[in-house]
């Protein structure tokens, strides 16, 4: 999409530190990475995904344990304790993500950041799904208990496109000229790339760009209905 929303504020995607893994201390990169929690329901994908690495992201996104709020509690204290084994570390300074995914046929590329949380009305975030309840207070259960986003939403819109102006596409063209932050490789043969962008010239000129545009929910409607929710509890 490229209009803002009747606010006008349009989309707000601010620098973060984000918590990552640390490459040295996990098998790969590829054996803790995992598809969005709803994806996984079969239980033998589940004990493919722990049984990769026992650090593999599967375990903070669907713990398994006798009952909601032991599996939340669990999560949590995973969590901690990859934290203090150092098993993941957060980012040096405040940053907006490049990632790119891409395999022979495909390739998908945009930023990662902590957008700003807008209620339906203001047309800037457009879901076009409907939730189911149970499964919202499941996910913001899990991220009380946590006190961390796990997951990323997956949003898509109308840019500007690369060849004019100084805006995302822009800034991302330059971005990946760079070696990237982090490579992997992942068994269904997609290659992942992540850099890191922190230069206040470009971090400017995303947020000029974003501003102009709404989006729309390619996945993750229970996320975002999740932190819509947490949100109203904690409107500091």
């Amino acid at each position: 999409m490229s209009t803002s929303g009747p606010g006008g504020q349009g989309l707000q995607l601010t620098p973060f530190r984000g918590l990552r893994y640390v490459a040295e201390r996990v098998g790969s990169l590829a054996a803790v990475t995992s598809p969005p929690y709803d994806v996984v329901v079969r239980p033998d994908g589940l004990r493919e995904l722990e049984t990769a690495d026992p650090h593999n992201i599967v375990r903070l996104i669907l713990p398994q344990a006798g009952t909601p709020a032991d599996r939340h509690r669990q999560a949590a204290d995973t969590l901690r304790r990859w934290q203090a084994d150092g098993i993941l570390a957060p980012d040096p300074e405040p940053a907006l993500y490049v990632y790119e995914q891409r395999d022979s046929h495909i390739l998908q590329r945009g930023l990662i950041g902590a957008l700003r949380l807008s209620p339906r009305e203001e047309g800037v975030v457009l879901p076009h799904e409907e939730v189911m309840p149970h499964i919202v207070e499941d996910r913001a259960d899990l991220m009380r208990a946590t006190a961390a986003n796990l997951e990323p939403l997956l949003l898509a819109y109308r840019g500007s496109g690369g060849d004019t102006g100084d805006g995302a596409a822009q800034v991302i063209e330059r971005t990946i000229r760079h070696e990237p932050l982090l490579s992997t490789t992942t068994e269904d043969g997609f290659d992942h790339h992540l850099w890191r962008v922190t230069d206040p010239a470009d971090l400017v000129a995303i947020a000029a760009d974003l501003r102009n545009h709404q989006a729309l929910i390619a996945d993750g409607h229970h996320r975002w209905a999740t932190y819509l929710r947490l949100r109203e509890e904690r409107t500091e």
